[in-house]
Order: C-alpha cells, then sequence, then structure tokens
C-alpha cells in the first residue's frame, strides 16, 4: 500500500474509532442512568439549603421547558424535587409556576436567587433581592402549575412543559429564614432509546475505524521499519540508505534504546516558545498515540493466540515512540535542541533516537499481566517522575442516589522541575549544565523503557537503574550518515516548523 493511502486510512479509522468510542462510553452511561435506580429517576444528593429572605428560586439563566417541544406520546422528562426543613415540624413550600407570574408574586419582596452549586465541599452561592414580606402565603396563590406544602418530607413531581417556568421554596407560612434540606431526581423515557441508539452507533464506528487505524498503520510501519541491505523495500525498489546505522545494542544493555545529543549552541531564549512550535507536532501525536493504543490491543491478542508481535505494528509503534521522544528532546523533555523535529516515523539524522529491538517470540502469559500487574511499581516511579497530576473519580451510591463527582489536582513533575532549572541556568548563563543534562536524560530512558514494557514490546523487565548520559551505557553516540553534518555542526539550525530560505 503506498504510503499518502495509508495516512487517509488511519486518519479516516482515527476520525471514526474517536467519536465510536465516545458514543460507546455515553451509551454505557445513559443505560446505567436508565436502570440504576429502581424507580428510574437519576437522583442527587441532599443538600442543605439556607438563606435568610422570604424565599428560595431557581437561576432565571436556566429556566426550565424553554425549548421543550409540545405534547408527545411519551414523557420526555420528569423533575421531582424532595424537601424538607431543617426545623423539625416546620411546614415547607415547593411550587412549580411560570416565571412571570413568580416574579409578580415576589415583586418587592426579599428573596434569594440560586446561582451556583459547588460540590466538595459543598457550597451555593445566591443573588439577594432586597424587599418586604409578601402579601400571602405561597399556597394562597392559584399560579402554581404543580406544588406541595406541609411538614416533613415533601415530594413534588412535574412534567416538563415548553415555556419558562421557576422554582419557589418557602416556608408554608411565607416567615423569613427558610432552611431545608433539597434533593432532585430527573426520569426520561429517552434514556434507554438514547442509550441504545449511542451503543449501536459507538459498535459500528468501532467496527469499521479500528480495522481502519489498524490496516493503516500497519501499512506505515513497513514504510517507517527499518531497511535491510538486499532487501526489496515495498514498492519492489532497493531501500533507501538509513540516515543512522542500527545503533547496538550495549553489553547487558536493555532492547529499547534512547539516545539523545546536546546541541554545544542552544538558543538562550527559544525553549520559552518551543512548546508553541511544537503544537503541530503535539496535535499529531495525540492521534498517533491513540492509534498506538488500538494497536497495542489488537497486537496483544495477535501474541495471546500466536505468541508474536506484527512486525508492521510493532515498527508503526517504535515510530510513534521515536517521533514523541523527538518532540519530547526538542520543546519540553529537555529542550537539548533548537533543530526542529521532522514529521516522520523514520529514523532520520537528528539529534534525539529512539530504537526498540524486534523480538522473535513473546510470552503469550505475561501479555495478560505485564502491562499493569508486573509494571505498578515502575507505572509508581514514572508517576513521580513526570508529575504528581491525579484524577479520582468518587461514586455516591445509596437509597436513591446515584451520582458522581471529579476531581483533579495538578503540581510540577521532577522531570519538569529539572528541564526548567536547566533552562533558566541557560537562560541566564548561556550554557546547558552536561551534568543536569544527563541526569535528565537517566529520567526520559527509564519512562521510555517502561513505557515500552507496557506497550508489550518486550518481555524483558525494565531495570531499577537511572542510566544517566546522552548515549545508552557501553555506547558511543550514534554516526550521523556520510555526508551530513554531526549534531549542533555547521551553522545554526532551522528553529520552526519550516526550515529558513537560502542565504542571500
Amino acid at each position: 500500500m503506498k504510503k499518502p493511502a495509508a495516512i487517509i486510512m488511519l486518519i479516516l479509522g482515527i476520525l471514526l474509532a474517536l467519536p465510536g468510542l465516545a458514543a460507546l462510553a455515553g451509551g454505557a452511561v445513559a443505560s446505567a442512568v436508565g436502570s440504576i435506580q429502581g424507580d428510574g429517576y437519576l437522583t442527587s444528593g441532599t443538600s442543605r439549603f439556607s438563606v435568610n429572605s422570604f424565599a428560595l428560586t431557581s437561576p432565571r439563566a436556566d429556566t426550565m421547558g424553554q425549548e421543550v417541544p409540545g405534547r408527545l406520546p411519551f414523557d420526555i422528562g420528569t423533575l421531582r424535587l424532595r424537601a424538607e426543613s431543617v426545623t423539625p415540624g416546620k411546614a415547607v413550600f415547593i411550587g412549580i409556576a411560570p416565571q412571570a407570574d413568580v416574579e409578580k408574586y415576589l415583586a418587592g419582596v426579599h428573596h434569594s436567587e440560586l446561582l451556583n452549586v459547588y460540590q466538595r465541599p459543598f457550597r451555593a452561592d445566591y443573588r439577594d433581592v432586597p424587599g418586604n414580606s409578601p402579601a400571602a402565603p405561597p399556597a394562597d396563590q392559584g399560579i402554581w402549575s404543580a406544588s406541595v406544602s406541609g411538614s416533613g418530607q415533601q415530594e413534588l413531581t412535574w412534567n416538563l412543559a415548553p415555556g419558562a417556568w421557576e422554582i419557589v421554596v418557602m416556608n408554608a407560612d411565607a416567615a423569613p429564614g427558610v432552611d431545608v434540606q433539597l434533593q432532585a431526581g430527573f426520569h426520561s423515557d429517552l434514556f434507554r432509546p438514547a442509550a441504545t441508539a449511542l451503543l449501536v452507533a459507538g459498535i459500528v464506528a468501532l467496527l469499521i475505524g479500528i480495522p481502519l487505524i489498524v490496516f493503516g498503520a500497519a501499512a506505515l510501519g513497513r514504510h517507517a521499519g527499518p531497511a535491510q541491505p538486499g532487501v526489496p523495500g515495498p514498492s519492489g525498489a532497493s531501500p533507501a540508505p538509513q540516515p543512522f546505522a542500527p545503533v547496538p545494542v550495549p553489553p547487558a544493555g536493555y532492547p529499547a534504546r534512547l539516545v539523545g545529543e546536546l546541541d554545544p549552541g542552544l538558543s538562550r531564549w527559544l525553549w520559552l516558545v518551543k512548546w508553541f512550535l511544537a503544537i503541530p507536532h503535539l496535535v499529531l501525536l495525540f492521534f498517533l498515540w491513540f492509534a498506538l493504543v488500538i494497536t497495542t490491543i489488537v497486537a496483544g491478542f495477535a501474541i495471546l493466540f500466536t505468541g508474536r508481535y506484527p512486525r508492521a505494528l510493532f515498527d508503526f509503534n517504535v515510530g510513534v515512540m521515536r517521533w514523541n521522544w523527538r518532540v519530547a528532546f526538542y520543546a519540553y523533555a529537555a529542550v537539548g535542541t533548537d533543530l526542529y523535529p521532522p514529521f516522520t516515523l523514520r529514523r532520520t539524522n537528528y539529534p534525539a533516537d529512539f530504537d526498540v529491538d524486534y523480538p522473535e517470540r513473546l510470552s503469550r502469559g505475561l501479555v495478560l499481566v505485564k502491562w499493569w500487574l508486573l509494571a505498578i511499581p515502575h507505572l509508581l516511579i514514572v508517576a513521580a517522575f513526570e508529575g504528581t497530576t491525579g484524577t479520582v473519580w468518587r461514586w455516591e451510591t445509596g437509597d436513591n442516589v446515584f451520582g458522581s463527582t471529579y476531581e483533579r489536582g495538578s503540581g510540577l513533575s521532577l522531570l519538569g522541575l529539572l528541564v526548567l532549572v536547566a533552562a533558566v541556568i541557560l537562560l541566564f548563563t548561556g550554557r546547558y549544565q552536561r551534568p543536569l543534562f544527563d541526569l535528565i536524560l537517566g529520567v526520559d530512558r527509564w519512562i521510555y523503557r517502561v513505557l515500552v514494557y507496557t506497550a508489550l514490546m518486550r518481555d524483558e523487565y525494565p531495570p531499577f537503574r537511572l542510566d544517566q548520559g546522552a548515549g545508552e551505557p557501553g555506547l558511543a553516540p550514534a554516526a550521523p550518515a556520510a555526508g551530513l553534518p554531526p549534531a549542533g555542526a555547521g551553522p545554526p539550525p532551522a528553529v520552526g516548523p519550516q526550515a529558513a530560505g537560502p542565504a542571500q
């Protein structure tokens, strides 16, 4: 397959598989929403709302029913509200009425409008509207589409209807100081049909997209793989010479090798904008990493049944990691060169390179456990190297309660701190401290070895060893191809996405 056709196939596969996964996830959530509750309601937790005014109203910007169509043969949505006064025995009132009628009733009345609600810790923001006491208790008004009143827990249900509606919570006797425990629930007959539609759409998109990704990646892998002397290339012609000779394996070395040569003429300030210059690469790498995850899963099944990693997919995945390492070396994980990375999976005459030896056989049993169970010690160390960012999902379940919250925290990683220190020293002194560079490369090398292991590419367990330096231990730096200058030599390299034009 020709390279342009492989690229098109890969792009189409990604564009189908990404929304397919999103649809599948959305369908699973909608299915859970439709079945997790015995009464069919998606219910929030119970929270306390307390204001000193005479009434608490729902936000104006979120008026309900504004876009709801007319009468339909099914329940498009039912709102359920439960309220109980914090003061035992005190009667509360909940009502839903057209917004215009609520505004007329509360005109000149001191009330509070709910603006925002925050979880963990719970906090509610209100807009206080000054005024006087209401002329009559809320239950005496004839404006309510649905309302309940009384002591103890009160439950109101209301079918969504066209129009602008507003919720009002008050003390039943219209006394000031509304202090209640509130819980909201929502039910719709659309949950299950929407879940089914999303699941079907997601499965269809994945059934089409995943094979396109695999075939496209395999074709690109054949183009990116190492050219063997005397072996015809994909088109039948002799393969083009590689700018770098294959990197030999050092004694007792790991079969994944990461190298990076420090540019002696680094700009003092360019590292400040390299992240911006690298944006085109980062966008492409986002999609390439998605494809790598898919091809790794497919390769895992191939290893499980055959004991072999498909060579074309192996070369594609190595190419993605190589591309990623070049961009990382340039922009954020070392800032060791000003030479703009090439847009290719193949090996090039670039001062940063990455390669992995292809394994003829892999363990069928290890493929089931090495990427998560056996890798846990290394994954904890890599997490410390790469950052303290954490993601936490908290599920709330119980009687008539189902929901989740998402929390994310972040901090400066060890690797990021080392690179930042090196870059700041470069900014003020014009020199990149070589011992610091060697340490940074050692951290990067550890990370990529773990990446290779968790991507099922080798069975050898990564060593707990910080091999510092530009090259692998026991290896001299790889030599550039004949006729090409060594990294850092010659005229200043290009520093943007496009090389400079000819000298005038």
